[in-house]
């Protein structure tokens, strides 16, 4: 067997070898292996078999213990045996007889660690998502299911931005604890689940996204909102889970909107008393729209005005007229009304809104129960108009001197007052003005136009033209009581209460040559006693701060309730 020792490097620290050596050496003349070879490329190697080698180092030690060995060049082997290789001593033995060797120690080759970032999982998890509450869920959790029920569904929506075109729907879910939360779909995924949500239908829904929501559009008492992606599931549960409530509510009294915030959403249920026909509302898109007024009255006291719009208009709001018609009031329970401060306090339908006509919970049959019983004859004030003549017990009764020693309106918010005064003077030159009558949300732009080049009126907030405009006052009117005189600003429908007409008849009035009924109609406003409701807040004119006073409501002056008004303030004030 012939084996070959190549050329290397020693690495590493050498291991000492010493009784090897010392066997190997007895008396330093003879060795049993021998290095024959190693570091030296020109040996040749022809027998058939051998003992052993082991290669010696090419360095000088003078030590004692230690000789390093050079193996004889050019050395060559004719046998076919060999027993050893005997090495030319090149250092010579200056201490001891001993000869120590060294054995260099070789590594192993580099192995770099193993690398499973390219890898992926041993095995998937097909185990179901466990099923949790609405109260439970968080963005950290990995895997997760819940079981609800949908008790709102929105419209399609689409819109446009920086992006591009989209769309989006959301619907709303409650479970068995009573945890709500509503759920978004973008672009894609609207498609995939829009045809697949129903209303009042339960649901298994895992694997979307959770992200805080936009308090901004979504009124559940919940700060997360699951966005759906293309890897959520949508699961219909087909037995109906008696556990789940059909709908959550969290009504309040009509008398608590009153000072409620703008904007804000509430729960309430009351009777049905009146509603007006529904009217055709032209939007800013151009799209028209339906809107229908109704007013409700609870045990609270109060009144509230509530507009529908679109789809609610022909379904709940026909069924509510047709009921009306018949003689019976209805009981309405509105789901998510959202709170208006135009001209007093109001509610209005939004895309999230639902209304339940007599619906079967123990709210409406105590309500109808109350209405049955008299409170039908009830006196109920409407804190959507104001209506001051019964005394309402939030009015502040002020003078026109109090007003302006009292510095009302410079405060952060308005203050609201009501003063008994006269109308003495109205400026009829710009009694009204030319507005837009398209719909922004819910609400008419009411933008002032102006005629484009091909006489339709244009306007600049909405970028459009139609035909037919709108007329609004903006009447500048002069009232005066026993303490002073100022002005006051009364805009479309406290005008009206003024004038006791529309703003485009007065207009058509004017336009008319030689006709003396709108000189007639002023003239026989002026010095009528009227309660006027003010909005007093400061405002700023260039560089100047105004206190501007704005009538809210205007009512001609029901002697009968001023006069026990007057004796009341009497006996309250102190004798001398």
């Amino acid at each position: 067997m012939e084996i070959i020792i190549p050329q290397c490097e020693i690495i590493g620290n050498p291991t000492m070898l010493t009784d090897l050596t010392q066997k190997a050496f007895p008396t330093g003349s003879s060795m049993q292996s021998a290095g024959a070879g190693y570091n030296n490329p020109g040996t040749i190697n022809h027998g058939s078999s051998m003992q052993s080698f082991q290669p010696p180092l090419n360095g000088r030690n003078q030590a004692s213990t230690m000789h390093s060995f050079q193996p004889t060049s050019n050395s060559q082997n004719q046998g076919n045996n060999m027993q050893s290789f005997r090495s030319t001593l090149n250092a010579q033995n200056q201490g001891n007889s001993h000869v120590t060797s060294f054995q260099p120690t070789v590594q192993p080759p580099y192995r770099p660690p193993p690398n499973y970032k390219n890898h992926g999982a041993i095995m998937k998890n097909e185990a179901p998502a466990r099923i949790i509450p609405i109260t439970a869920l968080n963005p950290y959790q990995g895997r997760w299911a819940i079981k609800a029920r949908v008790t709102a569904k929105g419209d399609l929506r689409r819109y446009n931005n920086a992006r591009g075109d989209g769309k989006v729907f959301s619907f709303d879910l409650l479970d068995s604890d009573g945890g709500e939360i509503r759920v978004t779909c973008f672009n894609a995924v609207v498609d995939q689940f829009y045809e697949v949500i129903e209303v009042g239908r339960v649901y298994l829904v895992s694997k979307g996204s959770l992200k805080p929501a936009q308090k901004n559009f979504n009124h559940l008492k919940n700060e997360w909102e699951i966005f759906l992606e293309s890897t959520s599931t949508v699961d219909l549960c087909p037995d109906e889970d008696g556990s789940i409530p059909q709908q959550q509510f969290s009504f309040k009294p009509i008398s608590e909107i009153e000072n409620a915030e703008n904007n804000s959403i509430f729960d309430v249920i009351g009777m049905v008393t009146s509603i007006n026909p529904s009217i055709t509302i032209l939007r800013k898109n151009g799209m028209e729209t339906q809107r229908r007024i109704l007013n409700l009255k609870d045990g609270s006291g109060r009144s509230i005005e509530l507009t529908l719009w679109g789809d609610f208009c022909n379904k709940e709001g026909q069924k509510l007229q047709e009921i009306l018609d018949s003689g019976d009031f209805p009981v309405l329970a509105v789901k998510a009304g959202k709170v208006s401060d135009f001209s007093g306090k109001s509610l209005g339908t939004i895309s999230s809104s639902q209304l339940f006509i007599n619906p079967g919970i123990p709210e409406a049959h105590g309500l109808k129960d109350w209405f049955d019983r008299g409170g039908q004859n009830a006196v109920s004030i409407s804190i959507s108009k104001d209506i001051m003549a019964g005394g309402s017990k939030n009015e502040i009764r002020k003078t026109v001197a109090e007003i302006r020693h009292e510095g009302l309106g410079r405060s952060d918010k308005p203050d609201w007052v009501t003063v008994c005064a006269s109308l003495i003077f109205i400026k009829t030159g710009s009694f009204c003005y030319t507005a837009c009558p398209l719909m922004i949300g819910d609400r008419q732009c009411n933008k002032k136009v102006t005629r484009s080049g091909n006489s339709r009126w244009q306007c600049d907030r909405c970028n459009q033209e139609f035909d037919e405009c709108d007329y609004r006052y903006l009447l500048q009117v002069q009232i005066q009581d026993h303490t002073g005189v100022t002005w006051v600003t009364a805009f479309q429908e406290s005008g009206e209460e003024i004038l006791g007409c529309s703003a485009k008849e007065m207009y058509l009035l004017n336009e008319v040559p030689d006709d003396n009924r709108f000189s007639a109609i002023v003239r026989s406003r002026l010095f009528q006693q009227y309660l006027f409701r003010l909005k007093i807040k400061e405002e700023t004119y260039g560089d100047e701060q105004r206190v501007k006073m704005t009538v809210v409501k205007a009512d001609m002056v029901d002697y009968s309730t001023q006069s026990r008004y007057l004796l009341d303030m009497m006996s309250k004030s102190p004798r001398y």
